[in-house]
């Protein structure tokens, strides 16, 4: 039976991304988004947000931690993953994206930037 681990968002970034090295060298950019969801319950304008941590490993990480800011309206697409982890003799889970596609969706980017990051993601 195929299996289907995919995931879509459309938000906007909560922080600046961070980029850190793993104790193997290799590079990840982590950043989270927030997802508004506006409905009407009785006539009166409701809104929830949900929050999504997500992780770029990397050469599309690089182009994150590059072009992606606070504020920024982006489109991911990727795939849910769960950690799990001991605290204080708790096992934890936490559960984030691990992002295969990002888009930028503001208006207020100019061309150039588009353009840089489609050449980059090309090579």
């Amino acid at each position: 039976m195929p299996n289907l681990n995919r995931i879509e968002l459309i938000g906007r970034l909560g922080a600046d991304p961070k980029t850190r090295t793993t104790s193997k060298g290799s590079k990840v950019c982590v950043f989270s988004i927030a997802v508004d969801h506006h409905w009407k319950s009785s006539g009166e304008s409701k809104k929830t947000t949900d929050w999504f941590n997500l992780e770029a490993w990397g050469k599309l990480g690089d182009i994150c931690s590059k072009y992606l800011k606070k504020g920024r309206l982006v489109y991911v697409e990727g795939r849910v993953k769960t950690d799990k982890y001991e605290s204080a003799g708790e096992t934890r889970y936490f559960t984030k994206v691990i992002v295969a596609n990002v888009q930028l969706l503001d208006k207020k980017i100019v061309e150039a930037e588009e353009e840089a990051i489609a050449e980059e993601t090309e090579e």
